[in-house]
Parts: structure tokens; sequence; C-alpha cells
């Protein structure tokens, strides 16, 4: 099943509750949260307080993805703000396996992230636990950046092992998802499509929102 979830980094954070609706209203059933600490990646973003605040206008899970250090530190405290998912850095974390069971004790769902650098075999000893992973087709810390197509192996390999070890984790993609690259990332094995320019860009968030979706389900249609 192919999802969608809008990356709020590329929302106007002055109409934030208008426009996450708007994408809901367009097909988006997941809401991606970067949150970043100025450490880990060359950027600075949002804290809990904004998961609580989005908490109000909207349902559907928020995914919080960690680009941070210290990720043990502020799980109970992005759990309790509301998050539903939260994925945390192969890159970041002393002990991974420690820190997803973690995410998992506090009711979430969890997930692990790979930079474009990384290859998918360090994740082999934590397939088993996860219930995504997340794979960045671009290098974290910004929005709006080019697509790395050298990525699209890792989405390939993440299939068939999956499908070798009869496991249920699903595959998402985060980076430079866009109308011209939304297929070749479905293709490849891409099922939950973070989209932060092509859904807040430019134009309305509820066209784009539809033009993406209708675009992916075509090309997983087509892979079948």
């Amino acid at each position: 099943m192919i999802e969608l979830a809008p990356s709020i980094l590329s929302a106007d954070f002055a109409r934030l509750g208008e426009q996450v609706r708007a994408a809901c209203d367009g097909g988006a059933s997941i809401i991606h949260v970067d949150i970043m600490d100025g450490h880990f990646v060359p950027n600075l973003t949002i804290g809990p307080p904004v998961v609580k605040s989005l908490r109000k206008v909207t349902d559907l899970p928020l995914d919080c993805h960690l680009m941070i250090e210290n990720a043990d530190e502020f799980i109970p405290a992005f759990a309790e703000a509301g998050a539903d998912w939260i994925s945390v850095h192969q890159e970041a974390c002393v002990h991974l396996n420690r820190t997803l069971h973690l995410i998992k004790n506090h009711d979430c769902q969890a997930g692990v992230v790979v930079n474009p650098a990384t290859p998918v075999g360090t994740l082999a000893d934590v397939l088993d636990l996860v219930d995504y992973v997340l794979v960045m087709s671009v290098n974290p810390g910004f929005g709006g950046q080019k697509f790395i197509p050298a990525t699209l192996h890792k989405m390939r390999r993440l299939a068939e092992l999956r499908s070798e070890r009869n496991l249920t984790y699903r595959i998402e993609v985060d980076g430079g998802v866009a109308l011209d690259t939304v297929a070749d990332v479905v293709r490849a094995g891409g099922e939950i499509l973070v989209a932060g320019n092509a859904v807040f860009g430019n134009g309305d968030p509820k066209k784009n929102t539809e033009a993406l979706l209708k675009a992916a389900t075509e090309a997983a249609m087509l892979k079948v």
C-alpha cells in the first residue's frame, strides 16, 4: 500500500494547521515531522511543543524523524506530545537495539533511518525489531534537495531482505520525492513517501498531494 507523508519542514508555519488539513484532504495519510538538533545535522527545527500542537489539528499518525544526538533523552517527550511513529538514525545511536526498544516501550512504532552513504547491511541485526526503515534519498538537514538516484538500490535491497527473512517492516523514503522521481521510488520498493517541497513548496497542498499520490499509485500498478 502506497502512502504519502507530507513533511511539515516545507510548510508555512504561520498557516501550519490549514496546510496540514489541505494535504490531508488531498489524500495524505501520515504527517512527517523532521526534528533536527543542529549537531547531528546542520539545522535546528522543532521540538515536542510543535508536535503537541499538531496533535490538535489532525488525527493522522505523526511520524517523528529524529535527526538528533542522544535520542533516548527525548523519545519520552515526543511520545507524550503525541508522536505515533518515531524513527532514529543508525549513525546517531550508539546502542541502536536499546533505543528501538525504548520507542516501542512508549507505545510508538519504531523506525530506523539510514543516510545516503550508510549501507543497508548495517541494519541486519535490527530489521526484525523495526516497523519501518526510512531511506534518506538526500543528505539530511535541509528541505528542497535533489534526489540521489544511487539510493534506489537500497530500497530494492530492503525489499529483498524483507522477503528473504519473512519480515514485515515497511520501506519509507525521504528526500527529493516529487513528480519526476516518485515513480522510480515506488518501483524500487518505496511504500511510505515523504514529500515536503513537492507538497508545500508551490501551489495548493491539496492538489499537489493528489497529483503525487496519483503518480505513485500508477507506478505501483505498473510494477505489479
